[in-house]
């Protein structure tokens, strides 16, 4: 197995600044199963760069387990390992597809558009506050209210409890950033936070039921048992969580590669119908989850490297993303690369097989009226000032980004 010390993967700041573009393509190019040591954990992992690669460990779950040891990079202490494997991302077949089964009813293409006026209304009253003065701060302005709003109307979440769940995700999500939160402590706290509320929305729907996500969970089984209060507070975590910061995270992607290729901004001024091409090139090229984990349960192989049981194995997928055996000079960005690839259906953002995002459809919606209300409005968007990059090896986040911009009618 061979390694090169200037790749490392581990390390949070190897992604500030975006997705290593550069090391994704020598691994895609080189050594598409590479092995990398992590000298902290004391456990070493292979780097999966492929698509290929990446989609015959997603659409074999029983080989290689979700569930084993979780999907996060961070080795799991033992006293946790039971808690996240109660949580659906970290199940495998049959028990993934029972869950799964569960909730998959609420997130239907149908069951979703049937909020799009809502979305619509709260789109165009989040840009009209944001745009006023001609700069705002785009992340807590713009990228982050809608998808906010959106999955806590889908789950029933008071407004009172809403920027609390803002701020929890963010502990959550954030364990390596010092700006977010100092200890594995804090992000525990913070996830018994969140169950706590979970809890005051379940007692709140069964006294005064609400056709909703959260009605579907209380009143749901799994083999013919109710879903236990426990797993009510794992789905309703996973939602606020997955529906919360991804879609913040490629919104906020998308607005600054349309910022650094102002051209491709103007195209989406002048035709707004080339906006859900944009979208799946926002997909594509800046995925908000960096990798998931997988762990080998029986001795395999990954394209022509031997994999032994119980090895860990890391999908990347922007790099698969960017494969030049799918997409024609991957590592471009261009928001009219569908009218001639088809984006939509080969980017890995959303993963793929068993564990493909639930909340695709929702998450599709959302970037598309937010995005159509933002080039109606804004003309000649630009930085004002430093992008502050999430410091974490999971999530490709930025946590603020100034913008100045001219305002339709000004």
């Amino acid at each position: 197995m061979s390694s090169c010390p200037h790749i490392d993967l581990t390390n949070p700041d190897t992604f500030h600044g975006g997705q290593p573009r550069e090391v994704y393509t020598y691994l895609r190019q080189e050594q598409p199963v590479y092995w990398h040591e992590d000298p902290a954990q004391g456990v070493g992992f292979w780097v999966i760069t492929r698509q290929a690669d990446v989609d015959f460990v997603s659409k074999n779950p029983l080989l290689f387990s979700s569930r084993e040891r979780s999907c996060l990079l961070m080795e799991p202490e033992e006293d946790n390992l039971a808690l996240l494997q109660t949580q659906m991302i970290n199940m495998d077949p049959p028990q993934h597809l029972k869950y799964r089964r569960l909730v998959r009813s609420a997130f239907t293409p149908r069951a979703v558009d049937a909020y799009e006026q809502r979305f619509r209304e709260v789109a165009r009253d989040i840009v009209d506050k944001a745009v006023a003065g001609g700069r705002c701060e785009f992340v807590q302005d713009i990228a982050a209210e809608l998808p906010l709003i959106a999955i806590c109307e889908l789950m029933g979440v008071p407004l009172d409890k809403r920027q609390r769940l803002f701020e929890l995700t963010n502990i959550m999500l954030g364990m390596d950033d010092p700006e977010l939160t100092t200890s594995t402590e804090d992000g525990t706290n913070a996830m018994i936070e969140m169950f706590m509320i979970a809890m005051e929305i379940a007692a709140a729907h069964r006294e005064h039921p609400q056709d909703d996500i959260v009605n579907v969970l209380l009143n749901g089984t799994v083999e013919e048992e109710p879903l236990p209060d426990e797993d009510f507070c794992n789905f309703f975590l996973l939602l606020i969580i997955a529906g919360n910061e991804t879609t913040r995270t490629v919104t906020s992607h998308g607005m600054r590669l349309l910022m650094e290729h102002p051209q491709q901004y103007q195209q989406l001024v002048e035709d707004p119908s080339g906006i859900e091409d944009a979208i799946e090139e926002f997909l594509r090229f800046n995925p908000a989850v960096i990798a998931f984990r997988r762990t080998a349960m029986d001795d395999t192989q990954i394209g022509e490297q031997k994999i032994r049981k119980g090895d860990k194995i890391q999908m990347y997928y922007a790099a698969a993303s960017a494969d030049e055996a799918i997409f024609a000079d991957g590592e471009r960005f261009d928001i009219t690369r569908g009218q001639r690839e088809d984006v939509r259906n080969e980017h890995r953002a959303f993963g793929v097989g068993q564990h493909f995002c639930i909340g695709s459809h929702l998450a599709r919606l959302e970037l598309k009226v937010i995005f159509e209300e933002i080039v109606r409005q804004i003309r000649n968007p630009r930085l004002d000032g430093e992008i502050n990059w999430l410091r974490s090896n999971f999530i490709n986040g930025i946590k603020s980004m100034p913008i100045a911009f001219e305002v339709v009618g000004d």
